[in-house]
């Protein structure tokens, strides 16, 4: 299976300010030698051996995040604003049919939905899957008046909506999903996809929007479902230690406990997502370089140490 990141920021869409860039430019500048511009070649050497928060972001996005099996089966999970981008840029499904997945329905997961081109294709079909029995009627209503000024009735006739239980699997084409509850405002589920791929299973989990807490690393039939023995995990890595402290009860992780996360269920890589929105791309990596400091002191027996990556907008990953 192939995923790629078209929103990785969390709670509402993110862009690069004036100062960021300028910031970025005179970084640029300030470690430029003059040897690095007597040409072409040197000026792309130098370009590329600056650091990824200079030289890139991470984006400002909200979460979409776009999986692809090996049969053609497509699944997008949440409808952020990334879902607008996804439109834009990539190549359209062949039969225009997609499976949406929805974590929750807060507004920054489904805010990019009445922005998507080929929902408003007839030819084009969507299944729609989550655990809230409303799930229609919320995504209905972020598109009436005042709101916005094109209705749910614009798009394809084509929509189909699956009330699935947690705990219990289903299938979309080829790949096999389960799902678990967690702990957010309003309640939030985190999806297991597996492929099986030449007798080897592949297994991807969608861990959005969760407050870890004591219960989440404790052993249970329906986490285990979910989360033990992953190749990678996207887990909501919001904060910082400190900040989470002082954010309790809203919904969303530090860091070092995602770590701890993936170690305590035996997952190969964790891919921090939900970005908090204040922090820039500079914080950003610098939380990625102390996260990776602190995996490599936590090996695992007989394993090597958890992976740590940060998700970032056009990134993809093969499993």
């Amino acid at each position: 299976m192939n995923v790629h990141f078209w929103g990785v920021r969390g709670s509402l869409p993110t862009p690069l300010t004036p100062l960021q860039v300028k910031a970025k430019i005179s970084a640029v500048v300030r470690h430029m030698r003059p040897e690095d511009a007597e040409s072409e070649e040197s000026k792309e050497r130098y370009l590329e051996s600056l650091p990824e928060w200079i030289y890139g972001t991470v984006g400002g996005n909200t979460p979409c995040v776009e999986l692809d099996s090996a049969d053609g089966t497509k699944i997008v999970f949440d409808a952020g604003t990334g879902l607008r981008t996804m439109g834009k840029l990539a190549i359209p499904q062949e039969n225009l049919h997609y499976n949406l997945i929805f974590s929750h329905f807060h507004w920054d997961h489904i805010q990019g939905l009445p922005f998507f081109d080929h929902a408003y294709n007839p030819k084009a079909k969507f299944d729609v899957y989550s655990p809230f029995e409303d799930m229609e009627a919320y995504l209905r209503n972020q598109m009436v008046q005042p709101y916005y000024p094109v209705p749910f009735g614009a798009f394809t006739k084509n929509f189909e909506f699956h009330r699935v239980e947690p705990g219990d699997p289903f299938s979309v084409g080829n790949l096999n999903i389960v799902c678990a509850e967690m702990a957010h405002p309003g309640k939030s589920y985190s999806y297991r996809v597996e492929e099986k791929i030449e007798g080897e299973v592949r297994s991807f989990v969608y861990a959005t929007d969760v407050e870890l807490s004591l219960n989440d690393f404790v052993e249970s039939p329906e986490k285990a479902k979910v989360f033990r023995d992953a190749d990678s995990l996207v887990i909501d890595s919001q904060y910082t230690a400190d900040e989470a402290i002082r954010k309790a009860g809203w919904g969303h992780s530090p860091f070092c406990y995602a770590i701890d996360f993936a170690i305590m269920w035996n997952i190969r890589d964790v891919y921090f997502f939900h970005h908090e929105p204040t922090y820039d791309d500079r914080k950003l990596h610098t939380i990625l370089g102390i996260a990776r400091e602190y995996a490599a002191t936590s090996k695992r027996e007989g394993r090597d140490a958890v992976g740590v990556h940060l998700a970032v907008e056009g990134l993809s990953l093969s499993l």
